[in-house]
């Protein structure tokens, strides 16, 4: 661990500016909703966690135990601070209006995923809870004011629930990554001003469904499996944990890219990852610590929100391969 830091300590030394007092402590309330998860997953099967609800969520996807307790914890632990003037939840249809009482100086909205890759629960996978942080201009908002572009994010973050609990977050001077020390219940600094390495040899990707991509997307994964014999002249290597925040800590770690390009199962959806809860505060952060986002044709933090539960395609990562990704699809490099 880098000094020994805590997150309380990093936060009061490195969060400056207008948005200091309020992001320090929402973020407070944030790693303190975080150890509470953290607890509700590593008690499991034991504690009757595990397993399915016969409800579904805005989504259409059938709801796990863990995806309505993580929401309730997430949203009663971060009504703490009072700065939180609204929430949104990927688990529900609408924005969650906060009492007055316990939003006395809201000014800012968290949107948030509770549970990412809740799938893998009960074969026991790394899962995390992504958010993200905008300024209101309402101290009641409605749901214009969580329509802004990723650009307009003040804070994003997620944690990590894995062989470790980690918190990583940037504030837009960087990212760094805490982990929890399960004895003293503290976040300390463990991964200081991460950034992703420029080179990579790794993908991240649904190989399943390769028949229903665009040609750009067949064409760069085609590529790289061609390895050192093909045009790329290297070996690349395959991941995929169907969790994507598993798939970007690894890249943030150790490079790579992550891809859920649109294709032609998703094409009426208009993606499969949701841009306000996973696409926006990922892309954040990957760009904060040096690479790149895309949805193939646009920066992912520019497209323009026009619903809640809007979705994208999504690839992200090293940039010198996002670039290139992005340039197959502009069809910049000829075959």
């Amino acid at each position: 661990m880098a000094e020994h830091i805590t997150i309380t300590e990093f936060l009061l030394k490195h969060v400056t500016g207008e948005h200091s007092l309020a992001l320090t402590s929402m973020l407070k309330d944030i790693a303190d909703a975080c150890k509470k998860i953290a607890l509700a997953i590593d008690q499991g099967a034991l504690a009757g966690n595990m397993g399915s609800l016969a409800s579904e969520n805005v989504q259409g996807e059938v709801q796990k135990a863990l995806d309505v307790i993580t929401n309730d914890i997430f949203i009663e632990t971060n009504q703490q601070s009072g700065y939180v003037a609204g929430m949104a939840s990927e688990e529900m249809d609408d924005i969650i209006q906060i009492a007055e009482p316990q939003r006395q100086k809201g000014q800012y909205l968290l949107l948030f995923d509770p549970l990412d890759g809740s799938s893998n629960v009960n074969v026991n996978i790394s899962v995390g809870t992504i958010f993200s942080i905008l300024k209101s201009a309402n101290a009641k908002p409605v749901l214009a004011d969580f329509l802004q572009a990723g650009t307009e994010q003040i804070c994003a973050g997620y944690a990590l629930y894995g062989t470790s609990t980690m918190l990583v977050l940037t504030t837009g001077h960087g990212v760094n990554g805490f982990t929890l020390d399960v004895a003293s219940g503290e976040f300390y600094l463990s991964h200081p001003e991460i950034k992703v390495p420029v080179d990579t040899q790794e993908f991240a990707i649904n190989m399943s469904n390769y028949r229903f991509w665009q040609e750009p997307v067949q064409r760069y994964i085609d590529e790289c499996l061609q390895g050192a014999e093909g045009i790329r002249k290297k070996d690349f290597n395959m991941r995929w944990v169907a969790s994507m925040v598993a798939e970007v800590h690894r890249i943030l770690v150790r490079g790579g890219v992550f891809m859920y390009p649109i294709d032609s199962k998703l094409q009426l959806k208009g993606g499969k990852l949701r841009l306000m809860y996973e696409a926006n505060p990922m892309s954040f952060i990957i760009e904060q610590a040096g690479g790149a986002a895309t949805t193939g044709i646009q920066r992912i933090l520019e497209v323009h929100s026009n619903a809640l539960h809007q979705r994208v395609p999504v690839m992200m990562g090293s940039r010198k391969e996002i670039e290139r990704i992005a340039a197959y699809h502009s069809k910049k490099i000829a075959h």
